[in-house]
């Protein structure tokens, strides 16, 4: 099922009719549009751009860049985007049910062993005492929209603490970021690319990780229109297939280190064109190297993480309670876990 764009949005809840999208790009030569946000776990599609991936596997790429997860979806189901990578969100869930999306393969997890998502809190609230997670107890938690990856992560956290949290959407990650360094909000998480040069600056501290509440998260994935997984099942494989090309050499380079030094530069370099652009080199290096988390190798899927997350979002009511794991599920081009 394909949605126009008013109808996707309208089942969005209407508060991205201001979102920029790509126009339809897929066409009989493969040109395809691949949606991405400037984070340094979405490395995968840079890397199978630059070095051809995408080329060899017949695909014509053009990036689409986002500033949340929830617009990528949207524009998936309209058909203005042909793959995304982000997190499972209340949205994307909402666009399975409707037949318009499916998840097709794993990208970020939580593993044990490397540093992952940090759990954020401003100067002021770690000044007032807020130093553990234990601590949030009536805080104001970060959040793009409701039903995101965020809301998630905060609400597991807040659970397994026994402390309650007061949620705020500020729809960009930007925004979030300008909250938390200026007080308006007590707390967020985020990957550590992010989050390791906020606690650099003083005016934000890490006071936990989020594996340690979330272990073996699944935190994003790739996502298609269910008409492409239906009917377009070759350009698919041919799209995880680059993709799993763009994984290999990340994990390579930047998480084991069996490149060596000249070939995490090699990386770093490749990364920094599309990550941290604005900052100079020297700068942007130390942050996309202090992000470096293990991609899944092969996009392969967590599956019990997605049906955790999935369980989470029904007993909320943030999507209806009867939707089927194998409505946003498609694991017929990955392996699973």
């Amino acid at each position: 099922m394909k949605l126009s764009r008013r109808e996707a949005l309208t089942l969005m809840g209407g508060t991205l009719a201001t979102a920029t999208l790509a126009k339809p790009a897929f066409s009989q030569n493969r040109k395809i549009t691949v949606g991405a946000l400037r984070f340094t776990s979405h490395s995968a599609s840079f890397i199978a751009l630059e070095r051809g991936y995408f080329k060899e596997m017949g695909l014509d790429v053009e990036l689409k860049f986002f500033q949340a997860a929830t617009p990528m979806a949207v524009a998936i189901a309209s058909g203005d985007v042909d793959f995304g990578v982000t997190a499972i969100s209340g949205g994307l869930i909402s666009l399975a049910e409707k037949g318009a999306v499916k998840v097709i393969g794993g990208v970020l997890s939580e593993e044990n062993g490397i540093d992952g998502q940090k759990i954020l809190v401003s100067d002021a609230a770690f000044k007032a005492g807020v130093t553990s997670p234990d601590k949030l107890d009536g805080k104001t938690f970060g959040m793009t929209t409701a039903g995101s990856s965020f809301h998630y992560m905060g609400s597991q956290i807040a659970a397994k603490e026994g402390v309650a949290l007061k949620f705020k959407p500020l729809q960009k990650v930007g925004a979030i970021i300008g909250a938390l360094k200026t007080g308006q909000i007590d707390a967020w998480s985020i990957v550590p690319h992010i989050a390791k040069p906020l606690a650099g600056s003083g005016a934000v501290h890490i006071i936990g990780s989020v594996s340690d509440y979330l272990p073996n998260y699944q935190v994003t994935t790739a996502f298609t229109s269910a008409k492409n997984a239906a009917d377009e099942k070759q350009m698919v494989q041919d799209f995880i297939a680059a993709y799993a090309k763009g994984i290999a050499d990340y994990n390579a380079a930047m998480v084991d280190g069996t490149l060596g030094d000249a070939g995490r530069e090699e990386m770093v370099d490749l990364i920094h064109k599309y990550v941290y652009a604005d900052k100079p080199r020297e700068k942007a290096a130390k942050s996309i190297i202090n992000g470096s988390m293990r991609l899944n190798p092969g996009a392969a899927l967590n599956v019990q993480s997605i049906e955790q997350q999935l369980n989470w979002f029904k007993s909320e009511g943030l999507v209806k309670g009867d939707i089927l794991l194998n409505t946003l599920l498609d694991t017929s081009f990955v392996k699973t876990l």
